[in-house]
């Protein structure tokens, strides 16, 4: 098979139709074998049936239906592990994302050996309010800096093509579907690209990512990543050497405090108690959280050795 599409969706029963009549459209006029995977990430609507209609008269439709809402990143972990294309494409659900960028996007995944493609959308509306054009541009800034992948300029475009074997080694989990091209960069996936698409006027509805919690959330997602990625393999190297550190200066204090108490009783020198002084237990203290980070970067250690579920979603049906 030549291309997976993978469409996460939540709530958009009225964009599906026209979206799948266009990917249909650009398929059929490129001679591309294809598969449409749907994901329904718990919506309310009527998104599911138009799904299950879709797919009774269109053999290339499949759907993924989530018992409730996870989120986009679940969402693309479990196309992924469906997708069988050469090539998988994803993009949104809304209209925004032109299938007309499939052929392209295809051509530099195959031709010009791409591991993965981001779409960088060059037209975004002027209208966007500033809580979501301030933060993009701040998150994409600092993604650039902290991944290392300085020719990216839109992180968070939902139009992306993949090598099969990309989605296949990468876990998408979380809200990590922002930072994808950073988790195939630390896969060992280092030919990324970029290419400016078209992004279309929303038809339907109304964004369902929007306000300023995306920029905190983004932030945290990014340190979150940047410290897996640094030390998810050797916790103690960061635990133990802070700990090993505040240890170390804690005692050098305590040693201190009681060398100069100890001085005081041999020269008969009036001297506080040592309990009287802020020093000592602020040396204690240290001593006391540099025993425990260490501890922890030990027990981090060990559960590092462990694979976790963390990608067991609740799937009510499949097509």
């Amino acid at each position: 098979m030549d291309i997976s599409v993978i469409v996460p969706l939540y709530n958009e029963e009225e964009s599906l139709p026209d979206l799948h009549a266009w990917i249909k459209r650009v398929m059929d006029e490129h001679n591309f074998s294809y598969e449409i995977i749907f994901v329904n990430d718990g919506s309310t609507d009527k998104s599911w049936q138009v799904i299950e209609q879709l797919a009774q008269s269109n053999p290339e439709v499949h759907g993924i239906k989530f018992r409730r809402n996870y989120g986009k990143s679940p969402a693309l972990y479990c196309g992924f592990e469906q997708a069988e294309g050469n090539v998988v494409i994803t993009m949104d659900a809304d209209l925004q994302d032109s299938p007309d960028e499939i052929p392209e996007l295809y051509r530099m995944i195959t031709e010009d050996d791409y591991d993965l493609v981001s779409g960088y959308k060059m037209n975004r509306k002027k209208g966007d309010p500033l809580s979501k054009t301030i933060p993009t541009k701040l998150f994409n800034a600092t993604a650039r800096a902290v991944s290392g992948i300085k020719n990216l300029h839109d992180f968070n475009c939902g139009l992306k093509a993949y090598k099969n074997e990309v989605v296949k080694n990468i876990e998408v989990y979380g809200e990590m579907h922002r930072y994808i091209p950073y988790l195939a960069k630390n896969a060992g996936f280092v030919k990324i690209g970029e290419k400016p698409v078209h992004h279309q006027a929303r038809q339907f509805g109304v964004s369902k990512f929007m306000g300023w919690n995306r920029f905190v959330n983004g932030y945290l997602d990014l340190l979150s990543l940047w410290f897996i990625s640094t030390f998810g393999r050797k916790p103690m190297h960061i635990f133990g050497f802070i700990g090993t550190l505040m240890f170390f200066i804690g005692f050098c204090a305590v040693v201190t405090v009681g060398g100069i108490k100890i001085h005081a009783l041999l020269t008969h020198t009036p001297h506080p108690l040592v309990t009287s002084s802020p020093y000592f237990y602020i040396a204690l203290t240290m001593m006391i959280l540099g025993t425990q980070l260490f501890l922890t970067g030990f027990i981090a250690d060990m559960i590092s050795r462990n694979s976790t579920e963390r990608n067991i979603y609740q799937i009510s049906k499949r097509i």
